[in-house]
């Protein structure tokens, strides 16, 4: 059988750079790339039988002190070197190294979509290599892939590239290589080394409302949707029909209201206030409090034809995984004067750093979205929903009175540093999520340790 590497196990994704004043306003490629000198190089090997080292390839990468996996970015280029020993390639015919990159469902086979190759070495005639031979190699990431659709080899789209993903348990990978293979005789195994490392598409958030930015500079509070309509999402409003304390029905209207534009980098709050009104002053003090509002982020991950539908909400259990990846927590407003009947209260989301950014490519997708769920706080009991009966409270608090889709990216938009509002005290739980992967990964798929080195 053909020898393969032993890759390192995947470390912490070192987090995109953070941008300073010198580049906050130049365009993304312009700080995606950087000289090779700042990178910091690795080394893998293949072994012969005896444990002896025969095939080098040294890679020069963004990976944080040479440990873990290679890492780039958007248009980064990919150099390095490969290194051979002839005395112990028993009849190489040629040496190539190749970027491979593909998409694959959990049980079934890869779905290629980058497959780039460049011959090092390719013996002629005459010519008998022997001894140690190096050669340089450089491969620069494109920017996005054309992909057919299939049975409709005239229609093509073109997708940006998507980002390296692999979690515990996820129903689909993404996986970027790079393999030196030595091509033999016909008669002869191909050896080959194989190195994954992780790719990370920076995208840059679009620049908030005047006034939001104007209260990031100066640390001034934010000013909410009446005042600043450009800086907000205001969703449609919903009924919430319930009875309180057993003794009397009421109904009270909800209106969530979301920072814009709806694209979030990752670590950053996502702004939010949402607006309770009703005639029953009591229903208002019990259920216009931060304890029983939840407003969740949920993130969605479609694999197989559904991956590219805009109806990210409607797939089947079987191509559709939802999970919850983050809570807001809430505070009253201070801005303007209490109105009866009216409660208004400030709310943040906390992007964590170690979400991946959403992308959208055929076949599997990672897509986000805010939804407001049924409010609940002791003496309330929800309406069951109509058309329903016996429906428990903890079935109806699952589902979203109101939702919409945001965008995680992976940089601030240009001079842009968000900054959160939370008054002391207000923070956040997080749970941990034996799933889901606390830097790049935790651990890859299992059918891929055998094939690929994944660990």
């Amino acid at each position: 059988m053909a020898a393969e590497s032993a890759s390192p196990p995947y470390e912490d994704l070192v987090p995109p750079p953070t941008i300073g004043p010198d580049l906050a306003d130049q365009e993304l490629p312009s700080y995606t790339v950087r000289s090779q000198e700042e990178f910091v190089q690795q080394e893998h090997q293949l072994e012969d039988s005896k444990g002896r080292p025969w095939i080098w390839l040294r890679v020069k990468s963004r990976a944080k002190e040479g440990k873990g996996l290679p890492l780039f970015y958007s248009r980064d280029t990919i150099a390095g070197e490969v290194e051979v020993d002839f005395d112990k390639a028993g009849g190489a015919k040629n040496v190539v190294v190749s970027l491979l990159a593909g998409v694959t469902a959990v049980g079934q086979e890869e779905i290629r979509f980058l497959d780039i190759n460049s011959v090092l070495w390719s013996k002629t005639a005459s010519s008998k290599t022997t001894g140690k031979q190096k050669w340089p190699f450089s491969i620069t990431l494109p920017a996005d892939t054309t992909v057919s659709e299939r049975g409709k080899k005239q229609q093509a789209h073109i997708y940006p590239l998507p980002p390296s993903f692999s979690e515990r348990a996820s129903p689909a990978y993404i996986d970027y290589r790079l393999v030196v293979t030595v091509k033999r005789s016909s008669f002869r195994v191909n050896q080959t080394l194989t190195t994954n490392f992780a790719y990370v598409p920076l995208t840059r958030a679009q620049p908030p409302s005047a006034l939001r930015q104007l209260a990031y500079r100066e640390g001034s509070p934010l000013v909410g949707p009446e005042g600043d309509p450009e800086g907000w999402k205001v969703l449609p409003s919903v009924k919430v029909a319930g009875t309180v304390f057993d003794a009397r029905k009421v109904e009270l209207e909800c209106t969530l209201a979301v920072a814009t534009p709806l694209t979030f980098p990752l670590g950053s709050p996502i702004p939010l206030t949402l607006t309770v009104k009703g005639s029953d002053e009591q229903a208002l003090d019990l259920l216009a409090t931060p304890s029983a509002i939840r407003v969740v982020l949920s993130r969605f991950r479609l694999v197989g034809s559904h991956a590219i539908s805009e109806d990210i909400e409607g797939g089947r259990s079987n191509n559709s995984f939802t999970d919850v990846c983050g809570s807001a927590f809430f505070w009253p407003s201070v801005e303007g004067a209490p109105e009866p009947g009216t409660r208004v209260l400030q709310g943040e989301l906390e992007v964590k750093k170690s979400l991946k950014i959403g992308f959208v490519y055929p076949r599997f997708s990672v897509r986000y979205v805010l939804a407001l769920l049924q409010l609940q706080a002791p003496g309330w009991a929800p309406a069951s929903p109509s058309g329903s009966s016996g429906s428990s409270s903890s079935s109806s608090a699952k589902e979203p009175l109101v939702s919409h889709p945001v965008t995680l990216v992976s940089v601030n938009a240009a001079g842009v540093v968000p900054r959160s509002y939370a008054p002391p005290g207000y923070a956040e739980k997080h749970e941990a999520d034996y799933n889901t992967t606390v830097g790049y990964l935790e651990n890859g798929n299992q059918r891929f340790l055998h094939h690929h080195g994944f660990a």
